[in-house]
């Protein structure tokens, strides 16, 4: 299909005009961002976030370590508990029987595999309470030497 001369000329200042627009657009855009990155600069200084940001990772740090050793402390508590209820249980075991029954020394090694698993899981646990420490504040660290603090 043919455009007569009125459409095509149309067509024409069509084009222009988007092409204008688009042009007024960009450099609309491009002057926006220059002034809106200046201004961001202005209204927060970066000297007082860092300061900012290095206390809360200090903070952060401590408390992580302070939440830590209470974990541990849980822990041992736990420990010391199994380890008590075993050994309660085994006498009292050993009280109901005869002195030298099977069952009283079964109970006294069924006792003693609860404390060494007690102690086991225990020092695991302490283990693992003091990787998340280590790798909670290293994070801390990391991030405070990417703000240069």
């Amino acid at each position: 299909m043919m455009l007569n001369s009125l459409t095509e000329s149309l067509a024409i200042a069509g084009r222009w005009m988007a092409k204008a627009l688009m042009g007024v657009m960009a450099v609309a855009l491009l002057w926006q961002g220059a002034f809106a990155a200046n201004l961001s600069a202005m209204a927060a200084p970066t000297h007082s976030t860092l300061i900012a940001a290095a206390d809360v990772g200090s903070e952060a740090q401590g408390k992580a370590s302070k939440d830590a050793g209470r974990t541990k402390g849980f822990v041992r508590d736990a420990r010391d508990t199994v380890k008590q209820a075993a050994s309660d249980n085994a006498r009292k075991v050993d009280r109901a029987t005869d002195s030298n029954s099977a069952i009283a020394d079964k109970a006294k090694r069924d006792a003693d595999r609860i404390q060494e698993r007690a102690d086991k899981d225990a020092s695991r646990t302490q283990d693992a309470v003091d990787n998340t420490k280590n790798a909670i504040e290293n994070a801390i660290d990391n991030v405070k030497d990417a703000f240069g603090n």
